[in-house]
């Protein structure tokens, strides 16, 4: 009698890991070029509104940072692990069942991060140094922007649920058509064509709720269709307080890192505040290509979830490992070159916002000094998604409180000292160099165990 045929092969599981991570990065690496775009765009669309408008998205972009890295970073994060770990377990119930608890924890959020910044954002930009006009513009975009604070976190968080299985064009695909959308719609409404007003910095930020929203709606569409390999079953789920206990557990934890790297961009953003606008123009230019290569970092993380989850989800823990410190050298090389290349010439990413001397002066300073420690940077945070899969965050929240306490103790010093811009630039670098160092220390050090096989769903 013939053998029974051999049960299918993950290829997840067995194929070479650094083509395989590559493989899964390219498509996040095309869509963070298309997001990359529409940020170049709308910096200048609000370049073009004037160094008032530039200083008052420099005290915006911490809080739409925040948003992104909770939403994409954090609870994405957690979420693709732990249906990875589902699937690399063999349990496509349960996998299921935590897309359907995902999607109803991103609605709550979106809808108390809107909430939040409607009622507070006023105060929360004076505190960071928002005074006059910045602080004015600053509010006009913030209003429109977190109006669509829900679709930015269901957007992400389908994208995590596809990134789970191994998928990244579907979503890569998606991110760039919402880019390419919010660069149309943002200087529609921005700055005005036709018929439609000049509306501001209110208009930049449609285009992104716009663009997003039907981001969602496409992706939504997507998995509802049973097009992937698990699907939306939005019917016949019932609520299982355990299954959202674990997405918050991990996504709870995995959020402590995002509040200590938004909670240091808030310091730093205070500092640079009081060396006057243009200080604060410059440094929003220098810090708006930071929220470009963070994604970048992320392409390599976020590739390395699924391998991370599903090979931890199989008990085969050194797999898990060296995707880990593949996908960290593969960031660390990319943003280290960036970095090196901007530290050297600035010019090429500064000229494109602004031709105030003093602005370009103060975004130069900034890439002389934070430029060279990018590779650390990218490495940090590319461990950071791979200790997330692992359900090991622990080692990156103590990086990042390494990285918010020097900032916090070396500004206070500084702010005695009446220092110069430059020198909290010079503190931007020793805090990356930091975290980074300490994030590899830690990850090296910090053992990975099998998941527990848990009951299905």
């Amino acid at each position: 009698m013939a053998a029974p045929p051999a049960p299918p092969t993950n290829p997840l599981l067995t194929a070479p890991v650094l083509p395989t991570l590559c493989r899964l990065a390219v498509p996040n690496i095309i869509a963070m070029v298309g997001s990359a775009l529409a940020a170049i765009a709308e910096t200048a669309y609000i370049g073009q509104l004037g160094v008032p408008a530039l200083a008052g998205m420099a005290l915006v972009f911490p809080l739409l940072m925040l948003q992104q890295m909770f939403s994409g970073g954090a609870m994405g994060g957690g979420i693709a692990s732990l249906v990875s770990r589902a699937l690399g377990a063999g349990n496509t119930a349960r996998a299921e069942a935590l897309v359907v608890h995902a999607l109803g924890i991103a609605v709550v959020a979106g809808l108390l991060t809107t909430a939040l910044m409607l009622t507070f954002s006023d105060a929360v930009f004076g505190l960071l140094g928002g005074r006059g006009e910045p602080l004015a513009q600053a509010v006009a975009y913030a209003h429109v922007a977190f109006l669509g604070s829900t679709g930015v976190w269901l957007l992400n968080t389908l994208s995590a649920v596809l990134r789970a299985t191994g998928n990244m064009l579907v979503p890569s695909a998606i991110l760039i058509a919402v880019g390419l959308t919010q660069v149309a719609l943002a200087g529609v409404f921005g700055l005005g064509a036709g018929p439609i007003p000049r509306l501001g910095m209110p208009g930049i930020a449609l285009g992104q709720v716009l663009a997003y929203a039907g981001g969602t709606a496409v992706l939504g569409w997507y998995l509802h269709a049973g097009k992937a390999r698990i699907r939306l079953r939005l019917r016949g789920t019932t609520w299982q307080p355990a299954l959202a206990r674990d997405l918050l557990q991990l996504g709870a934890k995995a959020c402590a890192s995002p509040v200590q790297t938004i909670g240091t961009m808030m310091i730093l953003t205070w500092l640079v505040a009081r060396s006057g606008p243009q200080a604060l123009a410059g440094f929003g230019i220098g810090t708006r290509l930071e929220y470009l290569l963070v994604p970048l970092a992320f392409s390599f993380g976020a590739a390395s979830v699924p391998l991370i989850g599903m090979a931890i989800g199989a008990g085969q823990v050194a797999r898990a490992r060296q995707v880990g410190w593949t996908a960290a050298g593969m960031a660390g090389l990319l943003l280290g070159s960036a970095g090196l290349v901007l530290a050297i010439v600035p010019d090429l990413w500064t000229d494109r916002f602004t031709h105030d001397p003093a602005v370009l002066a103060a975004a130069d300073t900034y890439f002389h000094w934070a430029g060279p420690f990018y590779a650390l940077y990218g490495a940090g945070l590319s461990l950071y998604s791979s200790a997330i899969a692992a359900n090991r965050v622990g080692g990156q929240v103590l990086a990042g409180t390494l990285r918010l306490l020097l900032v916090a103790g070396g500004g206070a010093a500084l702010v005695a000292a009446q220092a110069p811009a430059w020198a909290i630039f010079a503190l931007v670098a020793v805090g990356m160099a930091a975290y980074g160092t300490a994030s590899i220390l830690l990850v090296r050090y910090t053992p990975w165990e099998p998941a527990r096989r848990p009951a299905p769903a």
